[in-house]
């Protein structure tokens, strides 16, 4: 796989981790097509609404979520209360001709039924997965923990992005005990918009990260 076919999945560790912004700065870098399969919180039209929003995005660059529902809950209850089953044999992966950047409805383990957690699809779809977590305290134990399950299933781990202030240990201390590249660290930006997305996706140089892991996972 090369960086121009690229279909990753980004994950986060917990709620509110920043997983929408780190899906527009791999969608604005990337050139890629965003797809969230389930939305759960409609509030302020979801997070496709939000990315197309941010980067100003054409209709061929985004695909319609799957699954919408009201509550900004897990997405099994949200489900629920709209007398509605999650069928996962729907959420096939879509087939795109350049990278696509799928976004979870929250961490790896989220139920999306009753008898049926997010990990299993991340099991069927085996695309490689961006973890998105917090720079601050908590992040160790809910990266690790999230790492952990990914690995123990065999789903390859692409990398992490840690989003939020720059802490000086806790990047060294994840990659030491949970194994997994560091892709890149996002500051608190003073304002977010596809201009300063697009300024720290140069900066840190993601894109030529993205493809020393990907040839090294090639090997």
């Amino acid at each position: 796989m090369n960086i121009k076919s690229l279909k990753v999945v980004v994950c986060g560790t917990d709620t509110d981790v920043g997983k929408t912004v780190v899906s527009s700065l791999l969608v604005q870098g990337l050139s890629g097509v965003y797809w969230k399969p389930i939305q759960s919180g409609l509030e302020g039209g979801g997070d496709t609404n939000r990315v197309c929003e941010l980067l100003t995005l054409p209709k061929e660059r985004w695909i319609p979520e799957k699954y919408k529902f009201k509550a900004a809950v897990s997405p099994h209850w949200a489900a629920e209360q709209e007398h509605i089953i999650i069928k996962p044999n729907l959420l096939k992966v879509p087939l795109v001709n350049q990278s696509l950047i799928i976004e979870t409805a929250g961490g790896v383990m989220v139920p999306l039924t009753r008898q049926y957690l997010q990990i299993d699809l991340l099991k069927e779809w085996m695309l490689p997965i961006i973890i998105v977590a917090r720079s601050g305290l908590g992040t160790l134990n809910h990266t690790l923990l999230s790492i952990e399950a990914l690995t123990k299933r065999k789903i390859p781990i692409l990398g992490l992005i840690i989003n939020g202030p720059l802490h000086k240990d806790n990047p060294k201390t994840l990659e030491q005990f949970g194994g997994v590249p560091v892709i890149a660290q996002l500051p608190k930006l003073a304002s977010l918009s596809a201009s300063s997305l697009a300024k720290e996706w140069l900066k840190q140089d993601i894109r030529n990260r993205l493809e020393q892991l990907l040839e090294t996972t090639n090997r």
